[in-house]
């Protein structure tokens, strides 16, 4: 068999392949950090999820409809005209950082992501919830309580994954944040990266 023949045969295999796979949507839903606050797109880790899957899952596309500043109430306002637009299969929900920041009641944040997610399975969209964590600062106190939000719903709801703590081993690590002690730098993204991939494939393995 000829080169050529065997290429177009390798094509023809893989185009039906992508035909015959069902086509899933994810949809990132967050903060400046899955919006890639100070650093360009391409860089940030939501790109470059969307990146290393771009081959080996050809039918699954991502959008990234995170916003810098954003809070859970801001976030709840503008949900259902993103499910609407987006109609994703799957919502990865990183949320809370900037309510916590602010010292917003434990209550209200928990109240608005467990509305989101409710509003996700009543549609039959999955969810990825993504836990964060507060500077020491805040208090023990409060800060417990903020992480505990999360695992809360993550036992309330029957999740697609939940990942604890989004920044786990880069929070700790004065090279991997920005000036601001806050924000991860762009060496930080890849990381982040590998924490949340293999939660999609276990989720594209089990739907």
């Amino acid at each position: 068999m000829r080169r050529d023949q065997l290429l177009l045969l390798i094509f023809l295999a893989f185009a039906q392949y992508t035909q015959g796979a069902e086509n899933r949507s994810i949809l990132i839903y967050g903060d400046s950090v899955s919006a890639g606050y100070g650093m360009t797109q391409p860089e940030s880790w939501p790109a470059l999820l969307a990146s290393d899957l771009a081959f080996s899952q050809p039918s699954v596309s991502f959008t990234n409809a995170s916003v810098s500043g954003e809070t859970t109430t801001g976030g709840l306002n503008r949900f259902k005209k993103a499910l609407e637009i987006h109609a994703p299969d799957l919502v990865i929900l990183e949320l809370g950082g900037n309510d916590g920041l602010r010292g917003y009641p434990i209550s209200k944040i928990q109240a608005n992501l467990g509305n989101m997610i409710a509003l996700c399975q009543k549609q039959g969209i999955e969810i990825l919830l993504i836990g964060m964590v507060l500077p020491p600062n805040y208090g023990r106190r409060y800060t417990e309580a903020f992480v505990g939000i999360y695992s809360t719903l993550a036992a309330e709801f029957n999740l697609a994954g939940f990942l604890p703590h989004l920044l786990s081993g880069i929070a700790t690590d004065p090279n991997l944040l920005q000036r601001d002690g806050i924000h991860p730098t762009v060496a930080a993204q890849p990381l982040i990266k590998e924490q949340i991939k293999p939660l999609i494939l276990n989720w594209l393995k089990s739907d």
